[in-house]
């Protein structure tokens, strides 16, 4: 509707270029949308007919891939290592996040710059180049094959991230509010948890969403710190299909077709937040 009443009152040359326009996005979005159209399409074929025919639909929708990826190659089990992976060290960035950025964002301190700063490092510095520090820390923990080894790992991935964008947040809410709520007798606690967090919760699912894709994604950090076949993740369970001399077509498509699920159904459920994250603060 908004775009109807753009071009009705445009002139020929402003037009022509949001048709444009609505042309490049509209090939930007398949060009996007049909790589993941055509990957599940494939997940119904054999890896000949891939291999023959990759562009074309599936004679008939055969869900033997499925049954046979998550029964017989224990992809269920590589699903739900994912899962609690993701989930517990999300639960722990958002948790521990949110108080710091809480404390540099609303309290000034001797050395509150450093700490900031400190954190803002974590971002330009990659993680995995302290692979082998990191695997000298862990051996010497004894969480060397343990779940735990890659969710703090996780959960140190994703912190300095956490809180530069809640902090930047935290800091555009009014203090009126905070004041208010002093004065009713809250304590700093009962003003983190029920009135910041509230109103900071579009940079909440900002930062869920920009953690958690990595996170569920990562291949690097399990590969290293995980043996045991019973804990291993999507993205090292995928890459038992990919082999030297032969590559399972037909079982990775369907692996990666059930991967990308739990992803999208966050973004379409987090969506709405999604959006005001990115764009809080753009308007005065």
């Amino acid at each position: 509707m908004m775009t109807g009443m753009r071009l009705r009152h445009a002139s020929p040359s402003k037009k022509a270029f949001i048709l444009v326009m609505q042309l490049v996005m509209a090939l930007y979005v398949f060009l996007i949308v049909y790589p993941l159209f055509n990957m599940v399409m494939s997940s119904f074929k054999p890896t000949r007919a891939i291999m023959q025919t990759p562009f074309s639909l599936p004679q008939a929708f055969d869900f033997s891939n499925y049954a046979t990826i998550w029964v017989d190659k224990g992809f269920g089990r590589y699903f739900l290592n994912s899962l609690l992976f993701t989930a517990g060290a999300m639960v722990f960035v958002v948790l521990f996040g949110s108080m710091a950025a809480f404390g540099i964002a609303r309290y000034t301190f001797k050395g509150s710059n450093l700490l900031y700063m400190l954190f803002l490092s974590g971002i330009m510095l990659p993680l995995k180049a302290a692979v082998i520090p990191l695997f000298q820390i862990v051996r010497s923990l004894g969480l060397m094959d343990s779940p735990f080894s890659v969710i703090f790992i996780f959960i140190a991935m994703g912190l300095p991230s956490t809180v530069f964008i809640l902090a930047g947040f935290m800091r555009t809410i009014p203090l009126a509010l905070e004041q208010a709520a002093r004065i009713d007798g809250c304590s700093d606690l009962r003003i983190y948890s029920q009135i910041i967090m509230p109103v900071a919760a579009p940079s909440v699912a900002l930062v869920v969403i920009y953690n958690a894709v990595p996170i569920w994604n990562d291949f690097f950090f399990p590969l290293v710190f995980i043996q045991s076949d019973k804990l291993k993740t999507l993205p090292v369970g995928l890459s038992s299909f990919i082999g030297q001399h032969n590559t399972k077509w037909d079982l990775l498509f369907t692996g990666l077709s059930i991967a990308i699920v739990p992803m999208l159904i966050l973004y379409l459920f987090m969506s709405k937040y999604f959006i005001k994250g990115m764009t809080a603060g753009a308007v005065k």
